[in-house]
């Protein structure tokens, strides 16, 4: 066991790495999610090794990173994207710790977890589609009118709105909308001017 956990951890520590450091720092730039994400992953490949070498029951290793999950969650506001990332690297944790024993599945289902996060938030996917709530300084009542103006507003088409709030007192509507972006205008080239050529007698 003590072989296997030392094979494991570096490629836990190489997982994570690459998870928090080279694809959620580099594309976001919140150091400080990027931190808690290699602390809780250490954190959860301590115990869970810990656990698989005193022969602990994994259903009470697996409630008990649950709960943990649960609190971790409920202390801070995050995106739902962040949530993914939390929820790979607490995956990876115990997929490292648990699985030392078979190297070839524990390093399998590491690439498969870091690939699917690469992919599922690359820039090309998630610049697809947008989600904000927005507060407007108007009412509207026809629908036709308040997407048109949310899409000026945005600079973008709108896909999806739902309105969440009115308040007539203080003319204000919440609205939540998934839109996509307009492209940006193309550089404007100036035409190239034209020297005549002097006349040689």
């Amino acid at each position: 066991m003590g072989l296997a956990l030392a094979l494991a951890l570096p490629v836990d520590l190489f997982a994570i790495t690459v998870l928090a450091c080279a694809i959620y720092y580099r594309r976001h730039r919140r150091t400080d999610l990027a931190l808690a994400y290699v602390a809780l992953n250490v954190g959860v490949f301590a115990v869970s090794a810990l656990m698989l070498s005193q022969q602990v029951s994994l259903g009470l290793a697996f409630g008990l990173f649950g709960v943990l999950s649960i609190l971790r969650l409920r202390s801070d506001q995050i995106s739902q994207r962040d949530v993914g990332y939390y929820f790979t690297a607490l995956a990876l944790g115990l997929i490292n710790g648990i699985g030392a024993s078979r190297p070839a599945v524990m390093i399998g289902l590491s690439v498969l977890l870091v690939l699917t996060m690469f992919v599922a938030d690359h820039p090309r996917l998630s610049n697809r589609s947008r989600h904000r709530m927005v507060v407007l300084d108007t009412v509207h009542r026809d629908e036709e009118r308040l997407r048109e103006d949310l899409e000026r507003r945005l600079d973008a088409r709108v896909r999806k709105f739902e309105v969440v709030d009115t308040d007539y007192v203080r003319e204000t509507m919440t609205v939540d909308v998934r839109f996509q972006p307009n492209p940006p205008p193309a550089p404007h080239v100036p035409a190239e001017r034209t020297v005549p050529l002097a006349r040689t007698r």
